[in-house]
């Protein structure tokens, strides 16, 4: 597989069975994309439900990010490979930085560099960021050079809608990963949306994921029940029209959910 699907499976907060049979059923139902992190602590019952899902290897598109206390010299490169022992995979397809790092301790001319050698010695097809604010992002360009950065992963729903970051990515030619589409549930219970998915008889997720597709994002929701991957899944087949989006477009809020204390100074 060559590129990424622009729906994927995401499993933030799912640990132990819950990673696992959740992994299991998403594959079962389809996905090919399956995104994990080394702080979500699931890499193993990730990488464990990809081997008894008896799907090739070259079918799946993998993506893991390496940890803030991760990222010195010393630390970066074991800890991807742990990672790839943990997922049980020789390379994934896809590594990312999991946020930029503010606090002084590493340079991303100290990270960056290490990123770039992680597929320079085969251990990630493509590399990328995750969190990164517009002028970081431009940094990291400048460090790894043109056409290197495949993604920035950042979170997108329709109460944050983070259009300059989406703007200032697709100027530079840099695919945008939303997560947390859902906002954690917040959007099933929307009136908005709720009305757009009555006229569309489908499910208030597939007319978030779909408004997301048809900005041109990858995007990344998670579950546990077998019933909302499918229908997860049907939002590929979903078409908005310009009032939907537009509808959709008047949810904005700036709320963020994914703020920890380590956050970069949000665009």
């Amino acid at each position: 597989m060559n590129m990424m699907p622009s729906l994927g499976m995401g499993t933030f907060r799912l640990e132990g069975d819950d990673a696992y049979n959740a992994v299991s059923m998403a594959l079962e139902t389809g996905f090919r994309h399956i995104d994990t992190a080394q702080i979500y602590g699931n890499e193993a019952e990730v990488g464990q439900a990809i081997a008894d899902s008896g799907i090739a290897r070259n079918e799946l598109f993998l993506t893991t990010k390496v940890w803030l206390e991760n990222l010195g010299e010393d630390a970066f490169i074991p800890s991807v490979e742990e990672s790839l022992r943990k997922l049980q995979v020789e390379a994934v397809d896809l590594l990312l930085i999991h946020w930029p790092e503010v606090s002084g301790k590493v340079a991303m001319d100290t990270y960056l560099p290490q990123l770039a050698e992680a597929q320079r010695r085969g251990l990630t097809r493509f590399i990328g960021v995750s969190n990164f604010t517009n002028a970081q992002l431009d940094q990291a360009i400048e460090i790894l050079g043109e056409g290197s950065i495949l993604t920035n992963q950042v979170e997108v729903h329709p109460y944050l809608q983070n259009r300059r970051v989406i703007e200032h990515c697709q100027s530079r030619n840099i695919q945008v990963t939303g997560y947390m589409p859902l906002a954690v549930g917040k959007v099933m219970k929307d009136d908005v949306l709720q009305r757009i998915a009555e006229r569309h008889e489908v499910s208030v997720a597939e007319v978030v994921l779909a408004w997301q597709l048809q900005q041109g994002l990858v995007t990344i929701p998670s579950s546990t029940k077998r019933v909302n991957l499918e229908t997860n899944l049907n939002a590929l087949r979903l078409e908005l029209n310009d009032d939907d989006m537009a509808d959709i477009a008047s949810l904005e809020q700036g709320e963020r959910i994914a703020n920890p204390d380590f956050a970069p100074q949000w665009d």
